[in-house]
């Protein structure tokens, strides 16, 4: 008996949100299209407006800052016109909460713009940072550091369970844009960071806000690294204080010559450096793990509801990037119980996430159906490599990307070679065998999801044995079918044995 056919497997359709930033530095405004757990970001526009660079000096916001803010907000609600009120979420952080006219700014705005922001209070704001760590990689543990302009929020992370404090420790905060006197800042830092080295001491310090972001683009160049893309990016201690130090002793003008840097962070960046470099120091950091999700995202993390808060990111991703693109929606959920027995017998290569990312592999299998069979291979490893996919980290990402290519090509290895340097040769081997087995059973069953019901595939001894339920042989009677199961076998190192 066949199951109920494609309707079985149908999603719910996607929304959209839209989050308002006002934050100490800049003021953006991001749209989101949300796919259950998954997050896209399909527009983000920023202003550097600067409302925290006079927070010191004068306990006000920048009256630059300000009109440069309000023409900012005004524009992103012409943009959202038409929106419900309760798709659009508009927060202000740490320098419209601390400047004395930041309830002046917030009526102007109201008065100017028809929109409400919400002040988070610096317990708030650790809260959401976290929030956004854990949207963007659930299995985040440690401390997550969000660096603004003004502040710096410090959360330990313990699941869903966040405490954390909030510091006055941004750029603007300690002088920025004056020239940086490094021994000055450090011995502030370290007397905000000395009584809460021990609550907040952690192996893995998960980077949050644009700074760090630019540091990470930095250490990627001077390393040469193959895969640019900032977020789960993580770099060891003796590297990162290096990077860190390296950026302290650079004038602006050296910054202006380095290729990639924000042009708003010259004046910033070297006092980031210093914070970063004493929390590497204080706590006791042993890597920095860079987020790209923050309170934004933990803002959309919160208002989803519980159940669907606590499914994975990665697998919702995958199934929401081949949406409407293949033959069949059921598919991928098909060849995940058609190839599931055959890998999980074979050793983990990657822990406890190998059945996750098996999973993800199998909902990518129809990534590519409409673009054109002679490149599929290589745009699938591309996009896969790229895709903005929550909840894994860069070997992962390179183990899909290379699956989605041998899914598509009997090639041995995808064409970025450099991924040798992100992936061990058995993971790579797994990946061209997970690829190789999907491609089968794409082929096999001529994508009906309900055909792979009728056969199987198991490891017996030295044979990799294909099979069918008896009526079924017929479905074996294809040269393309022999050769995609002779590759998939010598992939395994095995005998192949048909019927």
């Amino acid at each position: 008996m066949w199951p109920q056919g494609d309707k079985a497997f149908q999603r719910p359709e996607g929304r959209q949100a839209a989050v308002i930033d006002v934050g100490s530095n800049s003021v953006r405004l991001v749209i989101y299209r949300i796919d259950g757990r998954a997050l896209w970001t399909i527009y983000n526009e920023k202003v550097v407006a600067g409302l925290g660079r006079d927070l010191t000096a004068t306990r006000r916001l920048s009256a630059e800052g300000v009109e440069a803010a309000i023409n900012a907000l005004r524009r992103y609600r012409a943009v959202l016109d038409g929106w419900r009120a309760d798709e659009v979420l508009a927060c202000a952080t740490a320098a419209v909460r601390e400047a004395a006219d930041g309830r002046a700014f917030l009526a102007r705005v109201l008065a100017e713009t028809g929109l409400e922001i919400r002040v988070l209070s610096g317990e708030e704001e650790a809260q959401y940072a976290a929030l956004g760590v854990i949207c963007g990689h659930p299995s985040a543990s440690g401390v997550v550091g969000d660096l603004g302009g003004s502040s710096l929020e410090l959360v330990r992370l313990e699941g869903l369970r966040t405490e954390g404090v909030t510091l006055p420790l941004g750029p603007f905060a300690l002088g920025a844009p004056r020239p940086l006197n490094p021994e000055r800042v450090r011995r502030t830092v370290d007397d905000h960071l000395s009584p809460l080295a021990r609550a907040y001491s952690a192996s893995d310090l998960h980077a949050v806000g644009g700074a760090w972001r630019n540091l990470a683009l930095l250490h990627m160049r001077i390393a040469d690294y193959p895969l640019h893309v900032a977020h789960q990016y993580e770099i060891g201690r003796t590297e990162a204080l290096d990077l860190a130090r390296f950026v302290e002793r650079q004038s602006r003008g050296s910054l202006e010559g380095i290729e990639g840097l924000s042009k708003k962070r010259f004046d910033s960046l070297p006092y980031a450096a210093v914070v970063l470099e004493r929390l590497i120091e204080r706590l006791n950091v042993q890597r920095i793990i860079v987020s790209a999700y923050g309170v934004r995202e933990g803002l959309l993390l919160e208002a989803m509801p519980s159940e669907v808060r606590e499914r994975d990111p990665l697998i919702e991703g995958c199934e929401a990037l081949t949406a409407n693109r293949g033959v069949s929606p059921g598919l991928g959920r098909a060849l995940e119980a058609w190839v599931s027995p055959l890998f999980e017998h074979l050793p983990a290569l990657f822990g406890v996430r190998d059945p996750v990312l098996l999973v993800a592999a199998c909902r990518l299998a129809d990534l590519s159906a409409r673009l054109h069979p002679d490149h599929r291979a290589n745009l699938a490893f591309d996009q896969v490599l790229r895709a903005p996919l929550a909840g894994l980290d860069h070997p992962e990402r390179a183990f899909l990307a290379s699956v989605a290519f041998a899914r598509h090509s009997a090639a041995p290895q995808p064409p970025e070679t450099a991924l040798a340097r992100i992936l061990t040769p058995e993971r790579r081997q797994r990946a061209r065998a997970l690829g190789s087995a999907i491609r089968l059973g794409c082929d096999l069953s001529g994508h009906n999801p309900r055909l792979l019901e009728t056969s199987g595939l198991a490891i017996r001894g030295d044979r990799l044995v294909l099979t069918t339920l008896e009526g079924w042989g017929d479905m074996l009677l294809s040269e393309q079918v022999q050769r995609r199961a002779q590759t998939l076998a010598q992939t395994l190192r095995l005998r192949l044995e048909i019927g």
